[in-house]
């Protein structure tokens, strides 16, 4: 479904301000994987996604989806494939239109290039998936969506994301600007739709139970690399206790290579 070879994104190079953001990335996702993904602030994490998405070009290494090398292929062509969804619950949707309008425009990327039109029966199907979300929107077909709260707004670009029929998806914390409330209504929601969709899935979070609790496989990132990859069993056995252990216990011997590098 996806694979990323030997990535690399370096920003500012040749310069004092260099950054290596990301360092030796080598993953394989399968469909219908949920992968969450754990780490510090500055771990690289949003970095990954920008690079799959096609918002950044990596400095090294290859981009591959459906056996088909996208490492060049710009953003807007991606996003035929992909769906995502950030933390900041104003990016997707336009507020200046109504929601079906903006389920509209959805639709016609699902659609695949089907001509399809606003009418009775298409507005009758939206107002079928808003019910699902269980806010009332199904009645606010005509509001624009700049009227909705952070929460609605949220659920509503999930549900849209699930209309376009996207190879993969990436959630970006797109719960952690939410009041407590709206985000479980919507961790809830994304879940359903996972497991209803069989969608290929890759989420950030900070929160390490909702990532040891959700998915089929873990990763942990810090200092841009991959540090832990679990899965299966190993996943469903791990505690939050463990996965900081392992963590500190990496780290531990990541300083220690680097101390007797410095010392040769």
């Amino acid at each position: 479904m996806l694979e990323l070879n030997n990535i690399g994104k370096v920003f500012n190079g040749g310069t004092v301000n260099e950054n290596r953001a990301l360092k030796n990335i080598n993953l394989k996702v399968e469909k219908g994987d949920f992968i969450t993904i754990i780490g510090s602030n500055g771990a690289g994490k949003s970095t990954l996604f920008n690079l799959i998405s096609g918002s950044y070009s990596p400095s090294e290494g290859s981009v591959i989806i459906h056996d088909r090398d996208v490492t060049d292929e710009p953003e807007h062509k991606r996003a035929r494939h992909i769906g995502r969804i950030f933390q900041n619950t104003m990016l997707g949707t336009a507020s200046n239109m109504t929601l079906e309008d903006n389920m509209m425009i959805c639709s016609k990327k699902g659609f695949k290039g089907l001509k399809i039109s606003l009418n009775k029966s298409r507005r009758d199907f939206f107002r079928s998936k808003l019910k699902d979300l269980d806010m009332g929107l199904e009645e606010r077909l005509k509001d624009n969506v700049g009227l909705l709260s952070g929460g609605q707004r949220q659920a509503l670009t999930l549900l849209m994301m699930v209309l376009s029929e996207p190879d993969l998806v990436l959630l970006d914390e797109h719960t952690a600007a939410l009041d407590p409330k709206n985000a479980s209504l919507v961790l809830d929601l994304t879940v359903k739709f996972i497991n209803e969709f069989k969608l290929t899935t890759m989420m950030i979070t900070h929160n390490m139970e909702h990532a040891i609790k959700y998915g089929n496989r873990l990763l942990m990132m810090d200092r841009g690399e991959v540090i832990l990859d679990v899965k299966g069993e190993e996943k469903k056995n791990l505690t939050i206790k463990e996965l900081i252990e392992r963590f500190h216990n990496i780290r531990k011997r990541e300083f220690a290579n680097d101390e007797a590098l410095l010392s040769e």
